[in-house]
């Protein structure tokens, strides 16, 4: 497979940056061209008539991969039919898999009827009753090449990291990966540099293989109105891929009555100043259980083994969008801001007065956090934000 990937770079000279412009200094590319590098939250409506030459689709067909876990559809999913109906309202195909192991398989697809879809396509094999790539990259790149689908778009996730590049290597295209914005069919913003930066890029492949930042998008509401409508596929004929040899073996999950992290309205998280798994529990669980919240961490504190590395927030971890996320004992490392600047309310409570975390917070109080959280369990929930912070 030819890799074609548009690189984007900085010309260095004497050690000093080039003025060059990235589209200036860019290594051209068969399909895709990274026209602009923007500083975050720049307005891309101006930059929207730069790609007036942009190669135009002639009809935007999008495929939504459906993720769902015991009769439940992922919020992720719900993120990406959001952007999928940002190409095209009137032609959304979705597909969904399983098996009759799969708990509650045939409940998700009840659901899935009420999705602002089209059709709905349904894949039942033994071989599906988990997302293993091997057999379900062959089934979606068939269906986009038999179907003819302009678009595959799934939200970005464990399950997407695996599968899509896949798809997009056996199709033979660029995949455009934690999409933000969608600018038209053929043009998209996506961060780079831990989100220091957006780039948009104008991609010229045949089919647009992408991936959400679910963050960017809100998930969109089932309605039970549209289940009538959906017409429904079941997809019959051999799995290529069934026999390969790879097998499900385990999945290990902790068990936890809280909000699940990355759709959680509020967060507390922790960072390597908790100093030890004993304080991030006796620390963070209270003021998480007066907030009713999900309990985060950023790499430092999953790395030296206070928290399990599924609350991991960050470049590596989840990128999550709460309505208030509390950074308890957290620097701010770059790749921790990746995760959660986009977080509504960012309340930082930190004894360095001069770490990186407090230039994205809305509210940050320099303090010891063994001192200030216990006090902060003692204010009112209020409003929307769930935290009273006093003068």
């Amino acid at each position: 497979m030819k890799m074609r990937i548009r690189c984007f770079w900085f010309c260095v000279q004497s050690q000093k940056l080039s003025t060059q412009t990235p589209a200036e200094a860019m290594i051209s590319t068969p399909l895709l061209r990274a026209t602009r590098l923007a500083a975050p939250w720049n307005c891309h409506h101006q930059l929207a008539r730069q790609f007036s030459h942009s190669p135009a689709v002639q009809s935007v067909s999008s495929l939504v991969f459906i993720e769902h876990r015991e009769g439940k559809i992922n919020s992720a999913t719900l993120s990406a039919l959001n952007a999928a109906q940002q190409l095209s309202k009137t032609d959304i195909t979705a597909l969904i898999t399983g098996s009759s192991k799969t708990t509650g398989f045939n409940e998700a697809i009840e659901l899935s009827k009420k999705l602002p879809i089209k059709k709905l396509l349904v894949k039942e094999h033994d071989s599906l009753e988990r997302y293993v790539a091997e057999p379900l990259a062959p089934l979606i790149t068939s269906l986009v090449k038999e179907k003819s689908f302009s678009h595959l778009i799934g939200g970005s996730s464990s399950v997407t990291k695996n599968v899509f590049p896949r798809i997009a290597a056996q199709l033979d295209v660029s995949q455009v990966s934690e999409v933000m914005k969608i600018i038209d069919p053929t043009t998209f913003v996506r961060p780079i540099y831990a989100g220091n930066a957006m780039m948009t890029l104008a991609s010229e492949s045949p089919v647009q293989v992408l991936t959400i930042r679910t963050a960017s998008f809100e998930p969109i509401k089932l309605d039970e109105s549209t289940a009538a409508s959906v017409e429904v596929e079941k997809l019959d004929g051999q799995l290529e891929g069934a026999q390969t040899g790879a097998q499900w073996q385990a999945e290990v999950l902790a068990k936890s009555a809280r909000p699940e992290l990355g759709s959680a309205k509020r967060i507390v998280s922790g960072g390597r100043g908790v100093k030890n798994k004993e304080n991030f529990d006796q620390v963070l669980t209270p003021l998480a259980d007066k907030l009713n919240s999900a309990i985060g961490a950023s790499r430092a504190a999953v790395d030296s083994g206070f928290a399990d590395n599924s609350l991991q927030v960050g470049q590596t971890g989840k990128v999550v969008s709460p309505d208030l996320y509390i950074a308890v004992g957290i620097s701010g490392a770059i790749q921790h801001l990746a995760g959660m600047k986009d977080s509504k309310t960012i309340v930082a409570i930190n004894k360095d007065p001069e770490a990186p975390i407090f230039q994205v917070a809305d509210v940050g109080l320099v303090a010891d956090l063994f001192e200030a959280v216990p006090l902060s369990r003692n204010f009112p929930v209020i409003s929307n934000v769930g935290f009273h912070v006093l003068n």
